[in-house]
C-alpha cells in the first residue's frame, strides 16, 4: 500500500465533524453491546438458583409390588395417591415409585446404590420383604438386608420409615413368628420409625384386594395411604 492509499484511512482524509459522528456512533455501540453482553450472562444464574430453592423434598417408595401396584394403572397405585394428597395439604413434595414386582429384600440391597445416585431422595419409605416371606426365606437374611439398607441410608443421611409385613400363616406358627418379629426388631435397633403392617386393614379383606388376594385394588391402595399418611407427613421437614 502506497503514502496516498495510506492518507485514505486516515484521520486526514476525513473531515473533523464527520470524523466526530463516526466516533461518537461507534462508542454508543460498544457501550451497548458491553451492556447487552453483560445481561445476557445473568440469567442462567439466576434460573438455576430459583431451580435449586424450588426442588422438593423428593420420596421414593422402594419395595416390591406392593409398591410398584401391580394390577393397578400407575396413577393408582400407592406412591402416586401419597404424592397427590400431600400436594393437596400443601406439602412441595415428588413421591417416585421404585418398586419392582416380584423383588425380595436381597434384590432391593443390590440396586440401592443405584436408586442413590439416580433419584437423590430425601425420605424412603422401604416396604420390602412380603417376597422373602412368600418363598420361605429364612428370616435371618431378611433382618440381615434390612439392617444393611437401614445403615445405608442412614449413613447417606437420608430419612427412612420401615414398612412392616407380616406373613401368611399357612407357612406354619414357627416360621410366621420370626418373619413377623423381623421388622420391630430392625426398627428399634435402629431408632427408624415403623408402620407396624403396610396391609393394616387391607389383607384379607376382599373389597380392598384382587382376585389373587395378594396385591391390593384402586381402593385397597386409597386405603393404605390413609393408613401410612401420618408417618411420612410426620418425616417432612
Amino acid at each position: 500500500m502506497d503514502k496516498q492509499q495510506k492518507s485514505s484511512f486516515g484521520r486526514g482524509a476525513i473531515p473533523r465533524a464527520e470524523w466526530r459522528g463516526w466516533w461518537f456512533a461507534w462508542m454508543v455501540l460498544a457501550i451497548t453491546a458491553t451492556a447487552c453482553s453483560s445481561e445476557t450472562a445473568s440469567p442462567p444464574v439466576e434460573i438455576e438458583s430459583a431451580a435449586v430453592s424450588q426442588a422438593p423434598f423428593t420420596i421414593v417408595a422402594l419395595g416390591d409390588s406392593l409398591t410398584a401396584g401391580l394390577g393397578v394403572d400407575e396413577a393408582a397405585a400407592y406412591p402416586a395417591l401419597l404424592e397427590n394428597r400431600l400436594k393437596a395439604d400443601g406439602h412441595h413434595v415428588a413421591v417416585i415409585n421404585a418398586g419392582i414386582s416380584g423383588e425380595t429384600s436381597s434384590g432391593a440391597v443390590s440396586r440401592l446404590d443405584w436408586v442413590l445416585a439416580s433419584l437423590d431422595p430425601d425420605l424412603i419409605v422401604l416396604a420390602t420383604g412380603a417376597n422373602d416371606g412368600l418363598r420361605g426365606i429364612d428370616p435371618k437374611v431378611l433382618q440381615a438386608n434390612l439392617d444393611h439398607l437401614i445403615r445405608a441410608l442412614k449413613a447417606a443421611d437420608i430419612k427412612v420409615i420401615l414398612a412392616g409385613m407380616k406373613m401368611l400363616p399357612n407357612l406354619g406358627p414357627v416360621y410366621t413368628s420370626r418373619f413377623n418379629a423381623v421388622y420391630p426388631r430392625v426398627a428399634e435397633a435402629h431408632d427408624v420409625p415403623l408402620i407396624p403392617f403396610f396391609l393394616e386393614g387391607v389383607a384379607g379383606e376382599r373389597r380392598y384386594n384382587q382376585q389373587d388376594m395378594l396385591h391390593p385394588n384402586a381402593e385397597g391402595y386409597r386405603r393404605i395411604v390413609d393408613h401410612i399418611y401420618p408417618w411420612v407427613a410426620a418425616a417432612l421437614p
